[in-house]
């Protein structure tokens, strides 16, 4: 099913950095891709092999002021985080971090709570009333919680975590009922040899 796209979604210039609704000129064709590809990722990921998602953590945090602005909320809004890892055929290919207001964690957005390994998909393009604002896509840098969730994604394993700069990102948030829940998803330097077969 397709979502409805929200065009017109607009964040304050301040806090939106370094989030851009362009892809950057010096991205490859494949990164111009998948930075911007619509419907689910793992259906995308499945179509290069067998994807394996792996929770990361699940937990209560406030937002800091960036990423509350991102779904358009005052900072320190106290969000419920859902970080997980998804390889192909064995490869790291992306880490996400989702969010969405606690509160809408215990109500509207529920059900991210009760995904375990299962991706975000799986509640989210089966529902008319579920609407998604356009891409925003960047190049991490260090300080920013997205690649802090990468550093815990990659503790535990033999994998260093790249530079920031390697790693591009992209995000979007999913509405219902007013209420958002923020997908980011980070691109492993790894990714882009494979994902360039379907491009």
């Amino acid at each position: 099913m397709a979502l409805a796209i929200i065009q017109d979604m607009k964040f304050p210039s301040s806090t939106k950095k370094p989030w851009h609704d362009r892809v950057h000129p010096s991205a490859t064709q494949a990164q111009k891709h998948w930075l911007h590809r619509p419907g689910a990722l793992t259906a995308g990921l499945r179509r290069l092999g067998k994807v394996h998602l792996e929770v990361v953590s699940e937990y209560a945090c406030r937002l800091n002021p960036q990423e509350a602005a991102l779904i358009q909320k005052p900072p320190g809004t106290l969000a419920w985080i859902r970080e997980v890892s998804m390889a192909v055929d064995g490869i790291r290919c992306v880490i996400a971090r989702s969010f969405t207001p606690l509160p809408a964690s215990q109500s509207v957005w529920q059900g991210i709570r009760r995904l375990r390994s299962r991706p975000l998909a799986d509640m989210l393009y089966n529902d008319a009333q579920i609407q998604r604002s356009a891409f925003l896509s960047c190049r991490l840098n260090r300080g920013m919680s997205f690649f802090r969730t990468i550093e815990r994604a990659l503790a535990n394993t033999d994998e260093p975590v790249p530079d920031a700069q390697q790693i591009l990102s992209r995000c979007s948030v999913f509405w219902r009922h007013g209420q958002p829940l923020l997908v980011a998803e980070s691109f492993m330097p790894a990714f882009w040899t494979p994902g360039a077969t379907l491009v």
